[in-house]
C-alpha cells in the first residue's frame, strides 16, 4: 500500500513539473504591437464647418469627412472670373480692330499694285507711288501695334488663369479627405473650431495589420530572415496564450541597447537588433499590447489567424 502511494505522488509530481515547463517555456523575443498611424491635418485656414467622424469609427479611403469654410475663397474666385470675362471682351474688340486693319492693308496692297502698273505705262506719278507706299507702311505698323496689345491682354488672361487654378486648388484643400482605410484613433478638432494649415484634425490607423517590434540578440540574428513565417503569441488570459502567424518584414541593420521594456536589468544592458513582424489582426490585438515571437514553432497546435 505504501509503495502504491509513493508511485502516485511521483506521478503527480512529474505531471506538475511537465505542466510548469510548458507554461514557463520562454519565447525567442518580446516586444509591443504598433500600427502605422497617420495624422490628417488641415491644408487651409478657416472655420471647420463639418467633420463627420467619431473615434473608433472605420473609414474608407477617399471619403470626404469634412469641410473648411470656403466663402472667402469663393468670393475671390468670382472676382477673378469677372476679370477674365472683361479681358475676353477686350480681346474680342482687339481682334475686331485687327480684322479691320487687315482689310485696309489688303485695300492698300490692291491700290499699290494698280499704281505700279500705271507707272510702267507712265500713267501715274512717283508721288502717287510714294504716297501709297507710306500709307501701307503706316497701316502695317498699326496692325503690329494692335497685335502687341492683343498679346499683352492674353498675358494678363494667363495670369488670371493661374490665379483661378490656385483658388480652385485652395478650395479643394478645404475638403477633408480620408487617406487610408482604418480606424479613427483620436479626434483633435470639432465643428466650428478654427483650422489652420498643418493643424491636426484626427489620427487614423489601419488596425487590420499590426506590427510587433521585438528585439533579438546577435546570437539569434542568423536565425531571423526577412519574409520568414514566425509564431506570435499574445495573452489570452492569465494562463493561456493566443497564437497568430506573423511575417518578418524588417531587421535593423544596426545594434542598439535593449529598451527598458525588456524584462531584466541584465538583459537591458545587452546590444540587440530590432525586428518587425507583421501580423493580421482579427480585432484581438491592440496598439501597445505586449507580444512574443517564436522563430521556430514550439507548439504544434498553434493556429494561424492570418
Amino acid at each position: 500500500m505504501k509503495r502504491t502511494i509513493i508511485h502516485i505522488i511521483m506521478a503527480a509530481g512529474l505531471i506538475g513539473i511537465s505542466s510548469c515547463t510548458g507554461q514557463n517555456e520562454k519565447s525567442d523575443a518580446y516586444g509591443n504591437f504598433e500600427a502605422r498611424e497617420i495624422i490628417v491635418s488641415a491644408q487651409s485656414q478657416g472655420e471647420l464647418l463639418r467633420l463627420d467622424l467619431q473615434e473608433g469609427e472605420t473609414l474608407k479611403p477617399g471619403m470626404t469627412v469634412g469641410w473648411i469654410d470656403t466663402s472667402t475663397l469663393a468670393v475671390r474666385r468670382e472676382q477673378v472670373k469677372a476679370k477674365q470675362n472683361s479681358l475676353d471682351a477686350k480681346i474680342s474688340n482687339i481682334e475686331a480692330q485687327a480684322d479691320v486693319q487687315q482689310e485696309q492693308i489688303n485695300t492698300l496692297l490692291t491700290e499699290k499694285r494698280r499704281i505700279e502698273r500705271l507707272l510702267k505705262e507712265e500713267a501715274a506719278t512717283e508721288r502717287q507711288w510714294d504716297n501709297i507706299t507710306g500709307q501701307l507702311n503706316v497701316a502695317r505698323k498699326k496692325l503690329k501695334s494692335i497685335r502687341t496689345q492683343k498679346q499683352s491682354v492674353y498675358s494678363e488672361r494667363q495670369v488670371l488663369d493661374k490665379q483661378l487654378q490656385e483658388l480652385k486648388t485652395q478650395i479643394n484643400h478645404c475638403r477633408i479627405v480620408n487617406p487610408i482605410r482604418g480606424t479613427v484613433l483620436e479626434k483633435y478638432l470639432e465643428p466650428f473650431e478654427i483650422a489652420a494649415p498643418g493643424k491636426a484634425i484626427y489620427k487614423i490607423a489601419d488596425l487590420s495589420q499590426m506590427t510587433l517590434r521585438v528585439y533579438v540578440s546577435g546570437a539569434q540574428l542568423p536565425d531571423v530572415k526577412i519574409g520568414q513565417q514566425v509564431e506570435v503569441l499574445v495573452d489570452k488570459n492569465q494562463k493561456e496564450n493566443q497564437h497568430f502567424s506573423g511575417t518578418v518584414t524588417w531587421i535593423s541593420p544596426e545594434a542598439e541597447f535593449t529598451p527598458k521594456i525588456i524584462q531584466t536589468k541584465e538583459e537591458r544592458v545587452d546590444l540587440v537588433y530590432a525586428v518587425k513582424v507583421r501580423v493580421n489582426n482579427d480585432g484581438t490585438i491592440k496598439i501597445g499590447m505586449p507580444g512574443e515571437v517564436n522563430f521556430t514553432n514550439k507548439e504544434s497546435h498553434a493556429s494561424s489567424n492570418s
